[in-house]
């Protein structure tokens, strides 16, 4: 057996049995440095705070006084306050004696719990309606039916199945085909589709607008043609809508300048009667 340093302890090297008083057969109770330890050495020494043993843990002094409350079926709107600082005390001391630093949030609450023992011990003060004043236990019922609220709460949230805790998420790795799966069309695509190639179409048009050389003159002397021989024409007979709006538009600035003449006669029988065109002279 390879030699190792002998494992120490607080009064110096722990001293162990002989190699050949080791059995052989038997298992290890555990190993030091990397060597087997069948058997305890006789004066190893144990602190006596290496093993605690907490029946009731509790997350802060609401939660134990509440613990109290509940146990003993308390009514929280009427606290006895004896009873309840009595057995807060001895908690406290327990800890106390072990975990200074863990005890003094408890020691704030045994304080005010004195206090207000201490307060319900002296007469009730009067408000201005001769009233008695607010119970001292008021705020602390408050904070403990809160503090009740939100820890059943966090109750019902922590029974809720979690993942990785209750279940796992399964992962199933589908092969995708080669082949591309093209999307079915139906008529109603087809139709959105055309649509929107007319409206962008539309934005897209381009209106040229072309001079047309029309003469009044020359339009003037139609209407004049039209009327000899003719003792009279209806109105629209002068016009022809076949050829347009711009020739339209010409013949009636004509039919105008030539009655500005007094070349045509453009008279009417009555109001809403057709109107009638002439010649405003006898050709010769």
């Amino acid at each position: 057996m390879a030699d190792t340093a002998a494992p120490r302890h607080d009064d110096g090297p722990v001293p162990l049995p002989p190699v050949d008083a080791l059995p052989v057969d038997r298992v290890a109770l555990a190993r030091l440095y990397g060597e087997p330890l069948f058997a305890l050495p006789q004066d190893l020494y144990i602190p006596p705070d290496a093993l605690e043993v907490f029946l009731e843990a509790f997350e802060g002094p609401l939660d134990l006084l509440l613990y109290l409350i509940r146990r003993q079926n308390f009514n929280i709107l009427d606290i006895p306050l004896a009873d309840v600082t009595r057995q807060y005390l001895a908690y406290v001391e327990q800890i106390r004696a072990r975990n200074l630093e863990l005890a003094s949030e408890y020691l704030l609450m045994a304080a005010m719990l004195i206090e207000m023992k201490s307060r319900m011990l002296l007469p009730p003060r009067r408000t201005d309606d001769g009233g008695d004043g607010p119970d001292p236990r008021a705020e602390l019922v408050r904070r403990l039916l809160e503090y009740e609220q939100i820890k059943l709460a966090a109750g019902r949230l922590d029974t809720l199945p979690l993942l990785g805790r209750d279940f796992l998420r399964a992962q199933v790795a589908i092969e995708q085909s080669l082949a591309p799966r093209l999307p079915q069309v139906v008529p109603d695509d087809l139709r959105a589709a055309w649509h929107d190639i007319l409206r962008r179409a539309r934005l897209n048009q381009h209106h040229r607008i072309s001079r047309e050389q029309l003469s009044v003159r020359e339009y003037m002397s139609a209407v004049l043609r039209r009327l000899q021989g003719r003792r009279f024409l209806e109105f629209h007979e002068l016009f022809d809508p076949r050829a347009g709006a711009p020739v339209v538009v010409v013949t009636f600035v004509a039919l105008l300048e030539l009655a500005r003449e007094s070349l045509v006669e453009v008279t009417q029988a009555e109001a809403f009667a057709p109107i009638y065109v002439r010649l405003g002279y006898l050709p010769t």
